[in-house]
């Protein structure tokens, strides 16, 4: 007889992962995950002291997941940056589960969004900016936080369902936030 397989952290997270994609993180628990692993909740308790410690693991999962799908930039859009704004927009209607657990939940711990708008956290976010719009960091700074605001509200407005998704809206609405403050820059008004 095989020994049986054995329950690693990886395979508990991605259980966890694959939960909070179909049914919300809220579903999140080691009964739902066990059943998710076709084992007992032992595995999931020997590894993790808490159910809060893999919904953390599974959060980071997530916010991994989701820098890598915004990133992934195909070319279908005029501009970078437009294509970003667009694919964080598509996230929130693809993934409504998972975009509102990384980002309506107490388990986004960021801090400020000061303290997550920062070349580190966002460095592949930032160089395409900077070379597109060719400003510096500091510039870049300024001029994503003030897109972000209005991607992420667009984009929380459709994972909440609160309005449909069409996008030839959100392309224009984009368009303008983006030579809006281009505009507001080289006037030496931007925040």
């Amino acid at each position: 007889m095989p020994a049986k397989a054995k329950v690693t952290k990886e395979m508990i997270v991605d259980a966890a992962f694959e939960i909070a994609k179909e049914t919300g993180a809220e579903n999140i628990n080691a009964r739902t995950i066990s059943q998710k692993l076709g084992c007992s909740t032992q595995p999931v308790l020997y590894h993790f002291e808490r159910i809060e410690d893999v919904r953390i693991a599974t959060h980071k999962k997530g916010s991994e997941y989701h820098l890598n799908y915004v990133t992934n930039l195909s070319g279908k859009y005029e501009r970078p940056m437009l294509e970003m704004g667009m694919r964080y927009i598509q996230f929130a209607v693809k993934e409504k589960n998972l975009f509102r657990f990384l980002f309506h939940s107490n388990y986004y711990t960021s801090g400020g969004i000061s303290d997550w708008l920062t070349e580190k956290n966002l460095a592949p976010v930032f160089s395409v900016l900077k070379a597109q719009a060719n400003i510096d960091a500091r510039q870049a700074y300024s001029m994503f936080s003030q897109i972000f605001l209005v991607t992420h509200g667009i984009a929380s407005l459709l994972a909440d369902n609160a309005m449909t998704y069409d996008e030839e809206y959100c392309i224009k609405t984009l368009s303008n936030a983006y030579f809006g403050t281009m505009h507001l820059m080289k006037e030496g008004n931007l925040l």
